[in-house]
């Protein structure tokens, strides 16, 4: 699998899955928007441009290319086992999800992640774009940490392709405004992280936000104790106290929030 042929299946997947999404959720949404929903989605798009093109300068297939480096050369703890191809795949998925959900606690918990972590929280509503708003700084740490891990792992490619692909399918899906029948929701909640679960993760409440931080996986909320469930989906408020007025949420406003005062 060439370069080209992963960063063009990435692509398509975003993509689409932010168009697909778009539609339902305008079709049937979860409850109307406090804010302008296009003004919001203009911002976040455009944030989400901004940060591709710099991460393609920074990085380009970087975490691809150690995937490959890695199966070539047999290092890392899966080119060590003899395993099964189907055993590999799903190692690869799991593995990356728990260290994605660590690194999203400490971004809640370490101050200065914080500070970068942010700018996804400060949306005022949650809906499918807010799956694309997030800080350079968070990411380029978070493409940093991800090459050390496929390192450290030996994932190859096609277990990084997939993995990556139900990351960003999860993630708009449970970022999105999408009305979800409460008997489905109950169903994936088992074992994956419906809109529901998420948006108690996106409250204005501290105690609320600072929960539920699977991504793919609920197991890992449920198993470390970070799961919470009894709040009444009705009295959500999304985003943050410190920031409410939409004016102070444009786009050069969220790539200047990590250095400006720090706020829970």
């Amino acid at each position: 699998m060439s370069m080209e042929t992963i960063l063009r299946i990435r692509g398509l997947i975003f993509w689409g899955g932010l168009l697909l999404f778009l539609v339902f959720e305008l079709w049937r949404s979860y409850r109307p928007g406090t804010v302008s929903k296009l003004s919001r989605f203009v911002t976040n798009i455009s944030l989400t441009v901004f940060n591709s093109i710099v991460l393609s300068l920074l990085f380009a297939s970087v975490a691809a290319e150690t995937a490959a480096y890695v199966t070539m050369q047999k290092t890392g703890v899966l080119n060590i086992l003899d395993l099964p191809f189907w055993v590999r795949l799903f190692v690869t998925v799991v593995f990356m999800d728990f260290m994605l959900y660590i690194w999203h606690l400490l971004n809640h918990e370490a101050p200065l992640f914080w500070r970068f972590h942010r700018v996804h929280h400060s949306d005022l509503n949650m809906d499918v774009s807010t799956a694309t708003r997030f800080h350079l700084g968070e990411l380029s740490i978070s493409a940093i940490i991800k090459i050390a891990l496929v390192y450290f792992l030996g994932a190859d490619l096609l277990g990084l392709v997939v993995f990556e692909s139900l990351l960003v399918l999860s993630s708009q899906f449970q970022h999105s405004s999408l009305r979800v029948p409460d008997s489905f929701e109950k169903i994936y909640w088992l074992l994956f992280v419906p809109p529901s679960m998420h948006r108690i993760h996106h409250s204005v409440v501290v105690k609320e936000r600072d929960t539920n931080y699977g991504t793919i996986f609920s197991v890992w909320d449920r198993m470390l104790g970070t799961l919470l469930t009894a709040v009444d989906q009705n009295t959500i408020r999304i985003g943050m106290g410190a920031y409410r007025n939409p004016n102070e949420l444009k786009l050069y406003k969220l790539i200047k929030m990590p250095f400006t005062r720090a706020v829970k």
